[in-house]
């Protein structure tokens, strides 16, 4: 039992810490700045934020249709912001395998096709986040050595990824554990290496993450800054990437802190100024998605809450041949 609280309170702790440290730092600025916003670039930094949601429902609901499970956009996206509403709260992205139960519920898939669904999704997120921050760094000054390797790796691992998939076609086994790894390797293989998969998926990420970046645009003009829009862009790359290491639910704190670094060192955005960005940016993510997220729990019904708490008190398992 103390194991399962410390799990979940101590990377809490963590984020909120990181958070109020750098609101007492930044508070005067934060107030200062809040009485200079343009609220219209508010209101279509939000926009742009719901349009991102339904383009990843779009995206989701292409990947389980790929996999033999024809849904509507209405669930697909549900399912998104179900997930990482619980994201917010659970440490490590455990959030993600909520999906596998709604979609068993919702439409009787696998548990192995649930969890391929994510990694699909997953996948694509860090390869299109990792490309777009290579393509951004030739327009940057000074880019520092780090910079180099923490986006170029990603899209090595993502290729090298892809390449183990098409290899592993034709294997096949009698022992039934590994069985269950093949078993999910060709439902991915089925749900991302079809030319239509690959051109549709890619396509899609690249459109779903131009709008993240524009989000923060809209904030930058919002606080009445003035940033290059490359520099925004690998912000945005490098906040993603640290957020994908489970450190703090739904990345809070590292994320903050990791844009405030990129505008602070490369877009010559005072320190206070740059943390505001970053904080106000995840803050309108954060909100739209906890929205979205309550909605679609009531869309879903009263049995999404109890399916939610039986995840996280059970292991995420079954056979691959559970259909």
């Amino acid at each position: 039992m103390y194991r399962k609280i410390s799990a979940i309170v101590i990377p809490t702790l963590i984020a909120v810490g990181i958070i109020a440290y750098m609101l007492y730092q930044t508070w005067d600025t934060l107030i200062q700045a809040l009485h200079h916003i343009v609220p219209a670039w508010l209101a279509i930094a939000v926009a742009i934020c719901i349009i991102a949601w339904i383009l990843r429902g779009w995206r989701y609901r292409t990947i389980i249709s790929s996999l033999g499970y024809p849904i509507r956009l209405a669930v697909s996206t549900a399912c998104i912001f179900v997930s990482q509403t619980a994201n917010l709260i659970i440490p490590a992205r455990l959030g993600d395998f909520v999906r596998v139960f709604i979609l068993k519920h919702e439409h009787s898939t696998t548990y192995s096709e649930g969890v391929s669904s994510i990694v699909v999704e997953r996948v694509f997120d860090i390869f299109t986040v990792a490309i777009l921050g290579a393509i951004a760094i030739p327009f940057i000054l000074n880019v520092p050595p780090w910079v180099y390797a923490f986006t170029i790796l990603p899209i090595v691992v993502g290729a090298a990824f892809f390449v183990f998939l098409f290899c592993t076609g034709k294997c096949t086994t009698e022992n039934k554990y590994i069985r269950v790894v093949l078993t999910m390797l060709h439902e991915i293989r089925k749900a991302s290496l079809s030319v239509r998969s690959l051109a549709v998926l890619s396509a899609s990420s690249i459109v779903i993450w131009v709008f993240d970046i524009l989000v923060c645009v809209a904030v930058v003009l919002m606080l009445g800054q003035s940033v290059p829009f490359p520099v925004v862009v690998l912000a945005i790359v490098i906040g993603n990437l640290v957020k994908a290491v489970p450190l703090t639910p739904g990345g809070m704190g590292t994320y903050e802190l990791a844009l405030a670094g990129v505008f602070f060192s490369l877009g010559g955005i005072p320190w206070e100024m740059a943390f505001l960005i970053g904080f106000i940016d995840h803050l309108i993510k954060n909100l739209v998605t906890l929205a979205g997220g309550i909605v679609s729990i009531y869309y879903f019904g009263d049995w999404v809450i109890p399916s939610i708490k039986a995840a996280f008190n059970s292991k995420i398992g079954g056979d691959a041949s559970d259909r």
